[in-house]
Parts: structure tokens; C-alpha cells; sequence
């Protein structure tokens, strides 16, 4: 998620997916070079790579991650596929992090899908003068995005940065019929630590402690008025 040889290096230790619209792109290459996922979103069908010279790329990218796409086999890349498409690329990320963007980019209509499905959105802060950078920094501006000067801060913000520490822990402290029953009422929404009591029947300090445990493993993340989501 950074167009820097050290962020690249640095995400490379969490095991990042990198979700993306763009068959050549640098942070992709990047990607699987450190050994991360990249899933590739197509706005055809999966029988039409477009463009055609990055067939062989296509075919990296689907043995170190997957090609996918909402459209029927045979459907050309016309130009109203992408910004739909935009929608899956979001809903498979944790967060969509835009490095530059004009006031009219398709990035842009990425970001809006990320928000309306409460995934976390980032943005590189640009120069005042550049074009490049007026989409970005309307996201800033707006609060809609949060300013990224290190890939640590996507990392810090993700909860991603304790992922070796998480891995320890889960095999430290073997999973436990109280976390089962908890998963089995979180999801990507949020929900409150009363309703969670309620769902499934303990006593509160159970919970909350159970929760505690969880979120070092890694398993869910607690977010604003006690609540919680999957990780």
C-alpha cells in the first residue's frame, strides 16, 4: 500500500493482501515480491484480460492470490464495468489508501464504496498546486480519509503492526468454546459489548475478558462505544 521501497519492506513482515484494479501497477509488484496476497478485480470477464500483454501477469498474480471479477465470462472491458467494479476492490480490503488523485478520479469512486461499507480510508497528503493531488487532499480536508505519511501509519491504523506478537499469542492460548460462542455474533458491523452479552447468554466479565484475549490474537478489534468487529 505505498509506492516506497521501505514501506514495502516494512508491510512485508505483516503478510499484507493487496487488492487491486490495475494488472501493472508498482505496489503490486511490490506485493509479491515480499510475498503478500494481490487480488486482482476485473472489469470483463475473466476469460478477457485487459490489456492483453499482461495475460502472463494475470497468471502471477492468480498463483500468489486471485483474479476476480462480477462479470459473466465473454463480457468486454467497456468503460461503465470499472467504476462498479470499484465497489468488489473495496469491499475485499481492510482499508483503500489513494497515493494521488485528481478532483474527478476513479479512485475516488473507490473511496465512496469503501466509506459506505465502514472500511477505513487513507490518502497521501499532495502539494496545494498539483492537480494530482486535488482529489487527496479534499479527502483530508473532509475528514473522509486519514493522512498517510509511513506505511506504519496504515499498519498502526489497521492493527496490523502486532501481527507476529498476535501469532504467538494464538498459539500460546488455544481457542476456547467462550470465543466460539462470541464469533458466532461479530461481524464486519459493529456490535456492542451489551448486545454480545445478551446474544450469547454469559456473564459479563466473561465476555469482556474473553474479548481482551481475542483482540491479542488478532481474532476481532474493538472499535468506538465498546464495540466490536471482526479483525
Amino acid at each position: 500500500m505505498t509506492s516506497t521501497a521501505d514501506g514495502g519492506r516494512a508491510a512485508r513482515g505483516s503478510a499484507p493482501r493487496y487488492c487491486t484494479g490495475d494488472l501493472l501497477s508498482v505496489t503490486r509488484c511490490r506485493a509479491l515480491r515480499g510475498g503478500g496476497r494481490t487480488v486482482a478485480v476485473l472489469g470483463c470477464g475473466l476469460d478477457t484480460i485487459y490489456p492483453y500483454r499482461h495475460r502472463a501477469l494475470a497468471e502471477e498474480i492468480r498463483q500468489a492470490g486471485a483474479v476476480v471479477s462480477d462479470y459473466p465470462l465473454g463480457t468486454k472491458p467497456d468503460a461503465a464495468n470499472f467504476p462498479p467494479r470499484n465497489r468488489i476492490i473495496s469491499g475485499l480490503s481492510l482499508g483503500t489508501l489513494v497515493v494521488e488523485a485528481g478532483a474527478r478520479s476513479g479512485a475516488l469512486i473507490t473511496v465512496r464504496f469503501a466509506l459506505e461499507q465502514g472500511r477505513e480510508t487513507f490518502a497521501v497528503p499532495g502539494s496545494i498546486d498539483s492537480p494530482r493531488s486535488a482529489g487527496t487532499n479534499a479527502l483530508l480536508q473532509r475528514g473522509e480519509a486519514k493522512p498517510v505519511m509511513d506505511v506504519r501509519d496504515i499498519l498502526e491504523e489497521l492493527n496490523l503492526s502486532m501481527v507476529p506478537q498476535q501469532r504467538v499469542v494464538r498459539q500460546e492460548v488455544p481457542a476456547s468454546p467462550t470465543e466460539a460462542a462470541l464469533l458466532a455474533h461479530i461481524s464486519a458491523d459493529p456490535t456492542h459489548l451489551d448486545d454480545l452479552v445478551r446474544r450469547s447468554g454469559l456473564e459479563t466479565a466473561l465476555v469482556s475478558s474473553t474479548l481482551t484475549i481475542m483482540e491479542l490474537k488478532g481474532l476481532v478489534r474493538r472499535v468506538e462505544n465498546m464495540s466490536y468487529v471482526l479483525a
